[in-house]
Formats: C-alpha cells, sequence, structure tokens
C-alpha cells in the first residue's frame, strides 16, 4: 500500500467520524430546537444558563458571607463601647422601672375578663395589640434560602400555564403565563418592568419545546424588548441534559425521552408518582454540584475528542515521513543490485 492510499484511508476514516457527528448533530436539532429564519429574538444554550447560575450562586455567597463578617465586627465594637460607657455595669432608670410597673397593671388588667373592661372596650384593644404581636412572631422574614439572589442579573420566566408551573419548573423562576400578554391593561408584572431594557440584566423565557416561549419571545421583542433571551430546548432539553439539579418537581412525560428496549422497540417508562414543585428561588448547594457535575461531563468529552484528534494528525505526521523515507531507501537498494549485477 502505497503513502497516498494511507493518507486517503486516515482522511476516509476522520471524515467518516466527523460526518457522523455532524449527521447526529443535526438529528439532535431537529428533534429538540425549532430554528426559524425570521426569528427576531435571542437564544440562550442550556449550558450557558447553567453557568450563569453557578457564576450567580458563587457571588450571592460571597457577598453574603462579606456582610456576614462585617455584622459581627460591629457588633463586637458596639459592645466594647458600651462596656466603656456602662464601665461593665448595666444601669437602669427609675423611669423605666415605672414604666415596667405600669405595663405589668395593663397586663393584670388585660388578663381579667371583667364586665367593666368589656364594657370599656379597654380589654378588647389589648387583645387586638396581643393578637398583632403573635401574628408578626407566627409570620417571621424570610430565611435568605427563600428570598432572591440581590442584584440578579436575571430574570426567569415560564410562559406555561399555572397548573403546569405548578406541578414542574425551574428552580428561581416566575410563573408568567403566555396569555398576560394579551391584556390590554397592565400585561406585565413588577419584575418585567424592573428588568426591562436594565443595563446589565437579561429576561430568560422557557417552556416545554419552544412551542409558547417563541411566540412570547416574539411578542415581547416587537414591544420593545430589547435584552430578551429564549431558552434552547426549554424542559425537554434540560431533561436529557441535567435531569437533576436544576428543576423542581416532576418532569413532564412529554419532555423525558422513552426508554428503548433490547429488540430496539421504545418501551414505555415506569410511572413514578408525581410530586409538587417548590416555589423556591436559591439552589442547595447540593444542588449546585450536581450542576456543576453535568456540565463537566458534557462540556469535557468535546474538549478531550479534540486534544484526541490533534494528537492522531500530530501522529500520523511521522508516519508519512518515515513510510517516505522507507519508500527512497528502498528504491537506492534496487537501483544498486541492478548497477552490480550487469550480466542480468
Amino acid at each position: 500500500m502505497t503513502t497516498s492510499q494511507q493518507g486517503w484511508i486516515r482522511f476516509v476514516s476522520c471524515s467518516g467520524c466527523s460526518l457522523t457527528k455532524y449527521m447526529e448533530r443535526l438529528e439532535e436539532m431537529r428533534k429538540n430546537y425549532r430554528y426559524r429564519k425570521d426569528e427576531i429574538f435571542k437564544r440562550l444554550k442550556v449550558t450557558t444558563f447553567a453557568q450563569l447560575i453557578l457564576q450567580v450562586a458563587s457571588v450571592s455567597d460571597l457577598n453574603e458571607s462579606e456582610i456576614n463578617d462585617g455584622e459581627s465586627v460591629l457588633s463586637d465594637a458596639d459592645l466594647e463601647s458600651l462596656s466603656e460607657h456602662t464601665n461593665g455595669s448595666l444601669q437602669t432608670s427609675p423611669l423605666s422601672e415605672n414604666q415596667g410597673e405600669g405595663s405589668s397593671k395593663e397586663i393584670c388588667h388585660s388578663a381579667r375578663s371583667t364586665l367593666l373592661s368589656v364594657i370599656s372596650g379597654v380589654g378588647e384593644l389589648n387583645l387586638d395589640k396581643n393578637n398583632q404581636k403573635m401574628v408578626n412572631e407566627s409570620s417571621p422574614s424570610p430565611a435568605p434560602a427563600d428570598r432572591l439572589y440581590p442584584d440578579c442579573p436575571y430574570l426567569l420566566l415560564d410562559v406555561r400555564d399555572r397548573e403546569q408551573y405548578d406541578c414542574c419548573h425551574i428552580i428561581s423562576a416566575h410563573s408568567f403565563p403566555i396569555a398576560m400578554l394579551s391584556r390590554t391593561m397592565n400585561p406585565y408584572t413588577k419584575e418585567v418592568l424592573e428588568y426591562k431594557n436594565a443595563p446589565g440584566k437579561i429576561i430568560i423565557l422557557y417552556d416545554e419545546d419552544e412551542r409558547i416561549a417563541s411566540q412570547a419571545a416574539t411578542m415581547m421583542c416587537e414591544r420593545g424588548f430589547e435584552n430578551l433571551f429564549m431558552l434552547c430546548g426549554g424542559l425537554k432539553v434540560i431533561a436529557q441534559k441535567f435531569p437533576s439539579g436544576m428543576t423542581t418537581g416532576s418532569i413532564p412525560t412529554s419532555c423525558l425521552s422513552p426508554p428503548k428496549s433490547l429488540k430496539g422497540g421504545k418501551q414505555s417508562a415506569p410511572q413514578q408518582p408525581a410530586q409538587a414543585a417548590e416555589k423556591r428561588w436559591r439552589f442547595t448547594s447540593d444542588e449546585l454540584s450536581q450542576v456543576q457535575e453535568q456540565l463537566e461531563n458534557i462540556v469535557i468529552p468535546s474538549s478531550s475528542n479534540s486534544r484526541m484528534s490533534s494528537r492522531i494528525s500530530a501522529s500520523s505526521a511521522p508516519s508519512k515521513a518515515f513510510s517516505q523515507r522507507r519508500s527512497s531507501t528502498a528504491g537506492r537498494d534496487s537501483s544498486t543490485v541492478q548497477s552490480s549485477r550487469p550480466w542480468k
């Protein structure tokens, strides 16, 4: 086999691998995405959105840790200043003692359920105040895990119906059904108006398979939204690339790919009990680690394949040079043999 034939075989094999990957990519795009030539909105890949989630979570955790450190330092300084002013002893004024006695009397009077207090209305007033205190104590301020990320650069909107949102949605997503865009009065929420064309912030729309999100994105871009993106593939692609850690609730069956049987036919997937989605604005540490791991599994194989192809091309170059040298030495040996035997 000559050198040119070997090089042609290598070229055909490499082009065959690239052609197979290209065909697989086209098949994936045909199944999961709905590209159109007249799109006026921008698209955002699921992997890019995963990177955005990880960056926002890391920055917010860093800022909160700095704030907590600053608060602890200030509290220590305040304690030192208080100890200096009071010389290490707490002093109480007689006025505060008198106020304490008066309040205790009011509490004792309100505790007695006499007819006179009910008629005068004193007891009812005190009861109302106590009820207000109990309500305030029973409804504390939301924990940091239930709040939105401070100064979050993205606003995630689920344009499906409210029932579908309650069954499953991406964590930190707001419910914004597409029917709201057909309203004549107040079609947008407060969050949407805050993020509209705001510098350094974007709005992301998604649904299950780009059917509704593309329509909503087109309508909003026609109404002047310039920082709007649509999540490519929606929940269908998220179920394939990030099956855990990014969503809450049970992923719809239409987004799940049916498992294949041994004979090549489709097999019905086992039905799992449906779980209601939790309305949370932040990812937990376990969910972030799952997203990070899945993202690495998606990104690393592509880079390793490119490295392998570069190594193959680099290793093929010395083999070509060696084959050329071998052919040249073989020609020289044949010529010397013919010259050494003139009688032949």
